[in-house]
């Protein structure tokens, strides 16, 4: 409530004050007050409009989008504040002077309308400013209702104000006013810097910084009246986060620092400009830093997989070598090429390159003929299915065939998952055998081959070993980018941005050629001639009513 109560009263007395003093110089000069309180209406029923607009259009939006429309309205009421501080902090002293000379002007055109329009643009831009800082700070706030009915006690007060000062009832010191109240709203302002990198990521937008830095929950713990004064005014959180900390620091030092530093220590023009040049220069030197050092995130080197069987027997493992993928599953090992490939996503792991081979092709190596107690050997120590040892003794003729498929799962070139179905089928005929009989088998077969058949798969903690290993490896990587090219970006363009003022202010400083001494005290000097009679002495200006005062900075 503290802080929109403030929000409003700056805001609506800094509109009031514009009114205010366009009203005084009208009443001086005899002119109606209709149409510049047309134009007042007029602007305040817009920015109410606006305001409303934008709270209905955050409100029907999906969570994320409505996390990323607060996080730009927040960046939109930073610049508001800051232009709006800057500003006055620059123009207070001649406001007046330009309000009343651009009312002389509209008076002299003799329309109406270019008052109206006057104060409607002069409302309007503080209208818009108190709607969207409004609405920033009514996100961030733990209570709407709280924070609305100080937004409008802040402006019920900055009307009271304005009108005061027109009627000349109070003399404020507008100069304390606003310096005192510019440095509650630099805090705010970095609150709302604060809150918009916190819904920046909620939105998905800013994943980087997001390590823990200090917990602030003794300083304002929930429900306490420091609770609220740090974290519903000032919109610091009780644990915040590196790029948190960060932003709050950038934003609120240098604000501080140009807006209260006295201003007898102040530099001149000459050692400003070379402090501005030295900044840039810092922002460029650390710019370069930050993009050389900030390394690529690269994955671990994790090793061969373990292998287990149907049964979960570990019987081998798998890993990459080169091109190919080894295969050692005990007693054999098989190679498989690395060729062609798709990407895709697997056990949670994006980016994941899986390759798959058939095994359907003959099997060399294995007996023509089998015993009935060789084929009793292989299906498990009993006869198969469709096979009576009573009518059919064997032997048998054995025709062998392999069949299946490999899958192999590869993140940076690390194994990440692997799957192999291998059945081995004999087709039997013979040995008193009607017809043909197919069986899938395994096992040793005469002469000490041994069939592997089944499955083959990666053991379940190597998998999710890889997976955190990539979790953690996206994780630098986004740090990377960000600390190693984004800020680095976002540093030179400032860098740039401020030589390219520097510049132009130091053009402007050599366009302006001082005159010599000498110059300015001689006479000119020319042909005698009849000199021109002085000038008549105007008449006093009759004493006017006291209009609100005009603000100076101390």
């Amino acid at each position: 409530m503290l802080a929109t109560f403030i929000i409003g009263l700056r805001e609506g007395l800094e509109a009031a004050l514009i009114v205010s003093i366009i009203a005084t110089f009208l009443r001086r000069n005899g002119s109606s007050l209709v149409p510049l309180m047309a134009g007042v209406v007029a602007a305040v029923l817009l920015s109410l409009a606006v305001g409303i607009a934008l709270w209905l259009v955050e409100t029907n939006l999906p969570q994320a989008a409505q996390e990323g429309m607060e996080t730009v309205i927040g960046a939109i009421a930073v610049f508001f504040v800051s232009g709006m501080v800057l500003w006055m902090s620059t123009h207070a002293r001649g406001m007046r002077r330009e309000l009343e000379s651009e009312a002389q002007q509209a008076l002299g055109s003799g329309s109406n309308r270019a008052l109206a329009g006057m104060a409607f643009l002069a409302v309007l831009k503080e209208g818009f400013e108190t709607a969207v800082f409004l609405l920033a700070t009514f996100s961030a706030a733990g209570s709407a209702t709280l924070a609305a009915s100080g937004a409008a006690l802040g402006i019920v007060c900055a009307v009271l104000l304005g009108y005061a000062l027109y009627s000349g009832g109070v003399r404020l010191n507008l100069s304390r006013f606003f310096t005192f109240t510019a440095g509650f709203l630099v805090l705010v302002a970095a609150g709302l810097v604060v809150t918009a990198l916190g819904t920046a990521h909620e939105a998905g937008w800013l994943n980087a910084g997001q390590q823990r830095t200090v917990d602030l929950s003794w300083l304002s713990p929930p429900g306490s009246i420091r609770g609220a004064l740090f974290t519903g005014v000032l919109g610091i959180p009780a644990q915040p986060v590196l790029i948190q900390v960060l932003g709050w620091f950038t934003y609120l030092v240098p604000m501080a620092l140009y807006l209260f530093w006295p201003a007898r220590h102040r530099p001149g023009t000459a050692v400003a400009l070379r402090l501005r040049v030295g900044v840039a220069a810092t922002l460029l030197v650390s710019a370069t830093v930050l993009a050389l050092l900030v390394a690529p995130a690269r994955l671990p080197a994790l090793g061969p997989a373990r292998l287990v069987n149907a049964s979960g027997k570990a019987v081998g493992s798998v890993r990459t070598a080169g091109d190919k993928a080894v295969i050692d599953s005990g007693s054999t090992r098989a190679a498989m090429t690395l060729g062609g490939g798709q990407t895709g996503s697997h056990e949670g792991v994006n980016g994941a390159r899986v390759y798959t081979e058939q095994l359907d092709r003959p099997a060399a190596g294995l007996p023509r003929t089998l015993s009935l107690q060789q084929l009793v050997a292989l299906s498990g120590g009993r006869a198969p299915v469709g096979v009576d040892p009573q009518q059919s003794p064997g032997p048998f003729k054995a025709s062998w065939t392999r069949s299946g498929e490999r899958q192999l799962w590869l993140v940076d070139g690390e194994v990440l998952d692997f799957s192999q179905r291998d059945v081995t089928a004999v087709t039997l005929t013979g040995g008193g055998l009607e017809t043909s009989r197919s069986l899938a088998v395994g096992g040793k077969v005469p002469g000490g081959a041994v069939i592997d058949g089944g499955s083959l798969a990666v053991v379940s903690r190597h998998v999710q070993r890889v997976a955190a290993a990539v979790s953690a490896q996206t994780a630098a990587e986004v740090e990377r980018r960000f600390w190693g090219r984004t800020v680095p970006i976002v540093l030179a363009v400032a860098a740039l941005v401020l030589l390219a003022l520097t510049a132009r202010v130091a053009h402007a400083l050599r366009a302006v050629k001082p005159v010599p001494a000498t110059e300015r005290l001689a006479e000119p000097t020319g042909p005698a001639g009849p000199t021109e009679p002085p000038e008549r002495a105007e008449p006093p200006e009759r004493a006017e009513p006291a209009g609100p005062a005009e603000p100076t900075r101390q």
